[in-house]
């Protein structure tokens, strides 16, 4: 590929991540408002609020750190981004990939929600601070069965390469992690939904008890910033989980497809139960998806 297309190339991913995204935000508000008896609003209407709060003025100021804060956010997401491949199998949308990458991956997640809890430090708002400090407690409980999950991956497939996991469950669908490691699967899966913001899990930013949490002090484009950032993150973490346990897709088609299949799985859960207490997340993480974790750890380790 040339310099040109690679540019190209470049520029394509964080908008093909946002475009997707945000609709996904969108189609999820529709559904969501459809289950509870209700018409939601327009599938287009996150990218509308978006590029009418870009033109808005932020009027709050708390420091430079506040102003800083969203910006680390979404130069970790973006930058995460570009190693997690959209397409397998081509040139285009693959992204950077090299031995490791899935490690690397795991790290630079973390990256949005510590910029996110910089910023929101220095505003001095008590909503904010409490719905960081929620957040960064339920990161604590939803990391540990996604790190067991990804060293079964790593174990079985023998590489640390989102590419070469990808391309060694090439094939038909029973060769897809999801089906030769379920209980490994099994355990991401309540990971995915907790990164993803599902109820049970959606404690940082609960409208009833902390007001939106880390969003209630950003306004106008620090807001749009926000909201684009949840957009390409939540499609980074669905392409993320389809590479790692689908095999994949080799074109946008089959991708929307397998990442709607997972985006819809957590519509059903943020439907039907009821959201966690903190303390009550955390323990639930770590006992039902770290247990079957290490059950999944076990049988790789005595085959």
């Amino acid at each position: 590929m040339s310099t040109g297309m690679r540019i190209l190339d470049l520029i394509a991913y964080p908008f093909v991540a946002f475009i997707v995204g945000m609709l996904y935000m969108g189609i999820a508000r529709n559904i969501i408002g459809r289950i509870h008896r209700r018409w939601g609003p327009p599938v287009l209407q996150n990218l509308i609020d978006v590029f009418k709060l870009y033109r808005k003025r932020e009027a709050g100021s708390h420091g430079v750190m506040f102003h800083l804060g969203p910006m680390i956010m979404v130069t970790g997401v973006v930058t995460c981004l570009y190693f997690v491949p959209i397409l397998s199998g081509g040139k285009w949308l693959h992204g950077f990939s090299f031995e490791g990458d899935l490690i690397l991956v795991t790290y630079l997640m973390v990256l949005g929600a510590l910029g996110m809890a910089l910023g929101v430090g220095q505003g001095g708002v008590p909503f904010g601070v409490m719905g960081v400090t929620r957040g960064l407690t339920r990161l604590i409980g939803l990391e540990i069965p996604y790190f067991i999950a990804i060293i079964v991956l790593m174990a079985h497939y023998n590489t640390a390469s989102i590419n070469k996991i990808m391309e060694l469950q090439a094939g038909g669908i029973s060769n897809w992690a999801m089906f030769k490691l379920p209980l490994a699967f099994i355990a991401s899966l309540f990971s995915f939904w907790g990164m993803m913001g599902a109820s049970p899990f959606d404690i940082p930013g609960a409208p009833q008890e902390v007001a939106s949490g880390p969003a209630t002090e950003f306004g106008g484009k620090y807001l749009a910033l926000m909201m684009s950032t949840r957009g390409i993150f939540g499609f980074l973490k669905l392409t993320l989980w389809v590479d790692l346990f689908m095999g994949g897709a080799a074109n946008l088609l089959i991708l929307i497809a397998k990442t709607f299949v997972m985006f819809i799985s957590v519509l059903f859960v943020t439907s039907v139960y009821s959201r966690f207490k903190v303390e009550q997340a955390v323990d639930f993480m770590w006992k039902y998806p770290t247990l079957i974790g290490l059950i999944a750890l076990v049988i790789e380790m005595v085959r």
